[in-house]
């Protein structure tokens, strides 16, 4: 005899039901999964910032074949070239075989990277303490930050040292040291 109701019968037979992958895949496909995800781990761990995961992209595009793109060359169908928008955006194409007449076929994506960022002439004092005017991104809310956690903050940014030379930084707070990592 079947402890079921008819309409839970029913509901079996139209509702679907979604089996947890580690049950449906085999070993091979969670191997695969796997590695694709400390690749990924590695990308966010590494690209903090839009600066950062612009670098990180155009060196993967490059080693993928991409160009950079020159707006006097003539492209064939198949050239692949990437555009460098100020090194906080990234463009990737891939031309077709058709003309665009044809129609295009686009994929879009940002990068959005929850940060605090200084405003003009940031720095003031209050109560005898120096602080920074910020403006917040991505989720960040305003809270004071407790004794002790600063260790796990830092600040990355770019700034210009001389004319037509910027810097990439990042300062971390690292179980209270602090350190400068910089490339020009």
């Amino acid at each position: 005899m079947c402890d079921k109701t008819q309409a839970e019968l029913l509901k079996e037979e139209l509702f679907y039901s979604a089996e947890h992958a580690s049950y449906t895949c085999g070993d091979d496909e969670i191997t695969v999964a796997d590695d694709f995800c400390e690749g990924y781990k590695d990308f966010l761990n590494s690209c903090k910032t839009e600066r950062e995961a612009v670098v990180f992209v155009k060196e993967l595009a490059e080693r993928n074949g991409y160009k950079p793109f020159n707006p006097d060359a003539v492209y064939q169908a198949g050239d692949k070239v990437y555009a460098d928008i100020r090194s906080k955006a990234l463009i990737l194409c891939t031309f077709g075989e058709k003309g665009l007449e044809n129609g295009a076929k686009i994929v879009a994506s940002h990068i959005d990277s929850p940060r605090l960022d200084l405003k003009p002439n940031p720095l003031y004092e209050d109560s005898e303490l120096a602080l920074f005017k910020t403006h917040y991104y991505g989720g960040i809310k305003k809270y004071e930050v407790s004794h002790g956690d600063y260790r796990h903050l830092w600040m990355a940014g770019a700034y210009n040292k001389a004319a037509n030379s910027e810097y990439q930084m990042r300062i971390i707070f690292n179980d209270y040291v602090m350190q400068l990592l910089e490339n020009g």
